[in-house]
């Protein structure tokens, strides 16, 4: 082994946490985020340093991109060319900044996303107001550091005449640290500076009565104001940008949306991209053509509407699911005495001001120690003339220049430096013309000397001359507001109509589950009968519908499952559609047993709901409506004491309600009372008492009844029953009621079923346990009194026991 070599014994832990630590130091500090002081990261630094020392600024001529990029890699910032040059071209990208501090000539990128040009064939200088950025940098403002060869000294931070971290903003992303500052409007920003320098103890409040928030170079609108406030105060916040637009109207009833301002950083290209495929894909009604008319006078995008479209509908969708709008989150993370940290309004303003401090004292010390160098010669000079030809004498007698300098040393008391500016005297600097000249110049340095010591002895005067500085930038550099600050964040709310064509459609939904939705022309073109359902299963509800129009299923065990009808599976009527527990699970003995559909979710009046264990309750409609899982679970609408207890029927009643209600039970006890009587409860709430039920009684239906009614009964033997309403009493709720039926001794009658016959005497159809159907014309079945049991009518051991009676379905009319 060499001599000088060692073996180090370390864990992979120790060798890992020291390198990564040490990277992580240098990309923090070293590339990704900005200097408090300045708001530059190195590179950019480095380019604005590089390119004035140059001489390549905004009063010469452009030069080639290519020698400045070349010029900060081989002497500053040994990286790829390329990315010097992305920073480069971004520093002059007016959409990117809000203050350029590089001119460019040539393709410099563009909204849309397109890169800038090859380096070889774009020219750039400094901005003018990069000139501002780097005045008095060789007046020893700042620290200077080697290069990373030793052979070049580079600036640590830039002397910065402006609030530069605000004005232009920053982001970046390095090791465990990113950081989002959007820019700022020069003007406002540096009349807060201007303020917090005559006020320390500003409050965030005072200084945002100048910086209101930030200015996008894009312009636009920024939506909620308790966001900024937030950012200032923590440098974490959210608000909302979006486009500012507008809607003209066109001829032929038609209208357009124009857009001339995007949100800051969003691609135009791809958002015209985006709002097409919308169009195309037909996810919003009533987009006809998107154009992008962008041209040398301004942004413009043209989105064409169809006649009567809903303008302002069509562009609350595309702001929600476009980036017309978007949420722009502050992250305000900048180095500052070399770390990492999350700033706010105040602290970026207070640490600018400290460095303009720091910058304008050492500026003034160098400018002190040059006048009081050059006092100093001045003095030197005005003596020697006074004693001219003394002088002259000296001179002429000595050997050389070095001993005509050591002569006028000794024989007239000069310091070495006025000896040497004697003899380097010329002739004609010895006129009268002169003398005055040296004597008014001798009292311009008194003054600045003893004004540059009041500088550095007095607080005020430093102040002063920062203040002085700060207004003649506001005032030669200020500029209007581009972004317009809102207070409150719109909430969007986008109507079904705008994203869903208003379509008629054939609805159904089956006993076991299954619903669909088809068109007309489906219908129309196919047997109704050949529905999809399978053998055993048939439709519980039919109806023509609005795709525009919402389903509410009730089921027996409390459920309520919502569907607006536009995101029912749209299949051929000859489908089965799909089944409510591929979204919604449904316990195996769970049928739904009402289905109702509705204009809109504003509806009035109440649900009456009945179970089986004798409770019943009235629930508001406005208690029903969809919450935003309804698509995953369904919502409770009927709270059960016990699982084997169901909800037996679910009523929609519009105010006011002329009609009673009809309990009957299965032992054949019937009550009725009025609607008045029934409270109106909750969703999650079991409802009081309906019905006194005895022994293992339970309630089988209910119904809406008059006393013009006649209702039909079916019982577990087969037997049917038609009774008149007038032939039962109107009492009160919870009492057990009258009988319907004969109690025999050996094989009791009991009631499975009834409903009220509609007027007309439509046929009606009984549903058995072996999923046969009888058919029944009421018509044909005598009013029986009370205490009849009926008529057989279905023969239980061919055709099995009844367990349904519904009316007998029909063919839809589609009118």
């Amino acid at each position: 082994m060499s001599e000088g070599q060692k073996i180090q014994e370390l864990t992979l832990e120790e060798v890992m946490g020291d390198r990564f630590g040490r990277y992580s130091k240098s990309i923090i500090q070293e590339r990704a985020l900005p200097d408090i002081r300045d708001g530059l990261k190195p590179v950019q630094r480095r380019i604005l340093f590089a390119m004035n020392k140059d001489g390549n600024t905004y009063d010469k001529g452009f030069r080639k991109s290519a020698k400045s990029v070349g010029n900060v890699m081989g002497n500053f910032h040994p990286h790829g060319d390329s990315s010097i040059y992305e920073a480069l071209t971004r520093m002059s990208q007016d959409w990117k900044v809000r203050e350029p501090l590089v001119e460019m000539h040539g393709n410099n990128g563009s909204m849309d996303g397109d890169p800038a040009a090859a380096m070889r064939y774009t020219e750039a200088r400094l901005s003018k107001l990069a000139g501002e950025m780097l005045a008095d940098i060789d007046k020893d403002t700042v620290d200077m550091v080697l290069n990373f060869d030793d052979t070049e000294y580079e600036p640590t931070v830039l002397p910065a005449r402006f609030p530069n971290l605000l004005v232009n903003g920053a982001t970046g992303i390095s090791a465990g640290y990113a950081t989002e500052i959007p820019p700022h409007n020069l003007g406002e920003t540096i009349d807060a500076a201007v303020y917090l320098l005559s006020h320390p103890k500003a409050t965030l409040e005072d200084l945002m009565g100048f910086v209101q928030g930030p200015d996008f170079p894009t312009g636009g609108i920024i939506q909620g104001k308790d966001g900024i406030v937030k950012a200032y105060e923590t440098g974490r916040g959210r608000i909302v940008v979006r486009s500012k637009t507008a809607i003209e109207k066109l001829r032929g009833n038609k209208s357009q949306i124009t857009v001339t301002e995007i949100p800051y950083e969003v691609n135009k290209a791809q958002l015209v991209k985006k709002i097409d495929e919308i169009r195309l894909g037909k996810k919003v009604e009533g987009l006809a053509e998107i154009r992008d008319e962008t041209d040398r006078d301004g942004l413009r995008i043209a989105i064409e509407l169809k006649r009567d479209a809903d303008a302002q509908g069509i562009l609350n969708y595309l702001f929600k699911n476009t980036e017309l709008q978007v949420t722009y989150n502050f992250n305000m993370v900048a180095i500052n005495h070399q770390r990492p940290e999350h700033v706010g309004l105040k602290a970026i303003l207070s640490a600018y001001l400290e460095h303009r401090r720091s910058v304008i004292t050492r500026r003034t010390q160098y400018d002190l120690q040059k006048a009081l160098d050059r006092q100093h010669i001045v003095m030197g000079l005005i003596k020697a003339l006074s004693i001219l030809d003394q002088v002259i004498k000296t001179i002429r007698a000595s050997k050389n220049r070095q001993d005509a300098r050591n002569n006028l040393v000794q024989a007239y008391d000069f310091s070495q430096k006025q000896a040497d500016a004697i003899v380097a005297l010329q002739l004609y600097r010895l006129t009268n013309t002169d003398v005055t000249q040296l004597q008014a110049e001798a009292d311009k340095l008194a003054a600045a000397i003893e004004e540059d010591h009041k500088i550095l002895a007095e607080p005020k005067e430093l102040n002063a001359v920062m203040r002085k500085e700060l207004k003649a930038m506001a005032k030669a550099y200020r500029n209007p507001r581009r972004t317009v600050i809102e207070d409150q964040i719109e909430d969007l709310k986008i109507k079904t109509e705008v994203t869903v064509p208003d379509e008629d459609v054939v609805v159904m939904v089956s006993h076991d589950g299954y619903l669909k939705r088809s068109g007309i022309r489906s219908y129309t073109a196919s047997d109704p009968a050949d529905n999809g359902l399978k053998n055993e299963d048939y439709p519980i509800f039919m109806e023509k519908l609005s795709t525009l129009d919402h389903l509410m299923m009730f089921t027996s065990k409390g459920n309520l499952i919502y569907r607006p009808v536009h995101e029912i599976a749209d299949v051929k009527w000859k489908e089965t559609g799909e089944h409510i527990s591929q979204t919604i699970g449904l316990a195996s003995d769970e049928e739904i047993v009402a289905t109702f559909a509705f204009k809109s979710l504003k509806e009035p009046g109440h649900f009456l709901i009945a179970t089986s264990d004798g409770y019943i309750k009235q629930t508001a409609f406005a208690d029903l409506t969809p919450g935003r899982t309804y698509k995953r679970r369904a919502a409770m609408y009927e709270k059960l004491k016990t699982p084997e207890v169901r909800v037996v029927a679910v009523k929609y009643l519009k105010e006011p309600a002329d009609q009673g209600i009809l309990l009957v039970s299965r032992d054949g006890y019937a009550l009725r009372y009025a609607v008045d009587e029934v409270s109106v409860n909750g969703a999650r709430t079991t409802g009081s008492r309906s019905m006194n039920l005895h022994d293992d009684d339970v309630v089988v239906n209910l119904a809406l009844v008059t006393d013009h009614d006649t209702i039909a009964l079916v019982t577990q033997r087969g037997a049917f029953k038609r009774l008149a309403m007038k032939e039962l009493p109107v009492t009160s709720r919870a009492r057990r009621g009258v009988m319907v039926l004969r109690e025999l001794k050996r094989e009791p009658h009991r009631i499975v079923d009834f409903l009220t016959i509609p007027a007309g005497n439509p046929a009606l159809e009984v549903i058995t346990d072996r999923m046969r159907t009888h058919d029944i014309l009421p018509a044909e079945h005598p009013l029986s009194g009370r205490y009849s049991n009926g008529s057989f009518v279905v023969d239980t051991d061919s055709e099995g026991t009844p367990v349904q009676l519904r009316l007998k379905p029909t063919e839809l009319v589609l009118s």
